[in-house]
């Protein structure tokens, strides 16, 4: 079985090129480990790339993608929970000032759940058992509805960025980071045709347009 070809000779730009420009960034990565502010959870979507998009370089951000950039509610119990270790990990093992949730456009797995949760995208049981972690954000889209209604998925994927950002404050020891100070959560979307970043207002939970300063360096 023959390794991708493609992927082989990216590696050789790569080599070439940009690890060239961080050589010393990897070495120092390498001798003292990776220190970042910033973890991003976001969607395994391959048109998502949170790197890409905020534009930076090895050891700057703590990622973890997954179907629909979903964080369950904490639980202690037996079994395997990647995404929570992750969070456990950033928090208590890096120290993380931030926590990222940042959602997107035409998201696949918003839209599995908002056309059939028993079914979705293949026909294994993982992806349905867990795009029902949206269920929660669904009913409180219903009961209190924030966004316009005309764009149900629009709406949706706003709600379940929303969701996650609960189910982060179950989590014991992100629960006492925030109240100390040491670590603030956000919320995210990006619309991948058009490249429009938008964060949530922690007051309103509404999502407004990021306006940065656009340069071309």
């Amino acid at each position: 079985m023959k390794f991708p070809e493609h992927l082989l000779e990216g590696y050789g730009r790569y080599l070439g090129k940009g690890f060239v420009r961080n050589k010393e960034t990897h070495e120092r990565l390498a001798l003292y480990g990776q220190t970042p502010e910033v973890m991003v959870i976001s969607c395994c979507d391959s048109r998502v790339t949170p790197e890409g998009i905020f534009n930076v370089g090895p050891g700057e951000l703590f990622v973890v993608r997954n179907v629909a950039n979903l964080v369950p509610p904490y639980e202690d119990t037996e079994g395997q929970h990647g995404t929570s270790a992750a969070i456990e990990f950033a928090v208590e093992g890096l120290s993380v000032k931030h926590i990222v949730i940042m959602g997107h456009g035409q998201c696949g797995g918003v839209t599995a759940f908002r056309k059939n949760a028993n079914a979705p995208l293949s026909t294994g049981k993982f992806i349905g058992r867990w795009i029902k972690l949206l269920e929660p954000a669904a009913i409180a889209m219903a009961c209190m509805p924030i966004d316009k209604a005309d764009d149900p998925q629009l709406a949706m994927e706003y709600a379940g960025i929303r969701q996650s950002l609960k189910n982060l404050m179950t989590f014991p020891f992100v629960q006492e980071a925030v109240r100390d100070g040491s670590l603030e959560l956000h919320g995210a979307w990006f619309d991948i045709g058009s490249g429009e970043l938008r964060v949530m207002d922690p007051e309103s939970q509404r999502f407004e347009k990021a306006e940065p300063e656009v340069t071309e360096d």
